[in-house]
């Protein structure tokens, strides 16, 4: 399965497009929220529950966003497939991205996208990249446009654990944002955070332990960099 053009990616998104990008401070906004299922080696991905939790929130902060849940089969098929189609149907102001680190601890804002792919760990449909290059020729890395020491503090003061990150990888969430960076003309503003496990169970803390983080912790977070990443794109 090949890759999908950056230029047909952003003609999909096009064809539905605002005439004007521009918000008003007091405009309703249109938020898509995104997370990924399954894939090999993590057969729980919490970011499915995180965007159900977030796209159910009910709070006055939220007031006046329209917002729209989507998780993504973890295969480049699906992104490329439902990733434009989701974009022109519901023409978002912001796109909040959610995936899965299970190695790192703490809530991962990634600033920047890489142009590479793994061609050693396949999809769950079992496709491997038949080429590193997610775009061959284009520049090495795309940096986003958030908002991003903003997002951080806003996550920090729920008290979750949460750093600014210049590597997304070289799976499936990667190939994510690169996608929805390419999309930037369309949608003002996009953001991908990498989370940690958590555990479905409750957990007896160890003294000197810091602390698990919960899901409860990710749906807190979550909703704060939302709120940031709003605010950014009313700023514009």
């Amino acid at each position: 399965m090949d890759a999908i053009p950056a230029q047909d990616l952003q003609a999909g998104a096009r064809r539905l497009a605002r005439p004007s990008t521009a918000v008003g401070a007091r405009a309703p906004l249109t938020v898509l929220i995104t997370g990924f299922g399954p894939f090999p080696g993590a057969p729980f991905n919490p970011t499915g529950a995180v965007v159900a939790a977030l796209v159910r929130r009910r709070r006055p902060a939220l007031t006046g966003l329209r917002m729209i849940g989507h998780v993504f089969r973890t295969s480049y098929e699906a992104v490329d497939a439902e990733l434009p189609e989701l974009v022109a149907r519901h023409r978002p102001h912001v796109l909040l991205m959610f995936g899965l680190a299970a190695r790192t601890r703490y809530l991962r804002i990634e600033t920047r996208a890489r142009n590479r792919r793994s061609l050693l760990f396949a999809d769950v449909a079992g496709h491997l990249p038949d080429v590193a290059a997610i775009r061959p020729g284009a520049e090495a890395t795309r940096r986003g446009r958030a908002p991003f020491a903003r997002l951080l503090t806003a996550a920090r003061a729920t008290r979750a654990p949460a750093r600014l990150s210049s590597d997304a990888g070289r799976y499936l969430c990667n190939y994510a944002y690169r996608r929805a960076l390419e999309l930037e003309p369309v949608l003002p503003g996009v953001v991908f955070i990498h989370v940690p496990k958590v555990r479905r169970s409750p957990m007896i803390r160890r003294p000197g332990r810091q602390r698990a983080v919960t899901a409860a912790d990710l749906v807190r977070a979550g909703e704060a960099i939302l709120l940031g990443l709003v605010a950014g794109v009313r700023r514009r």
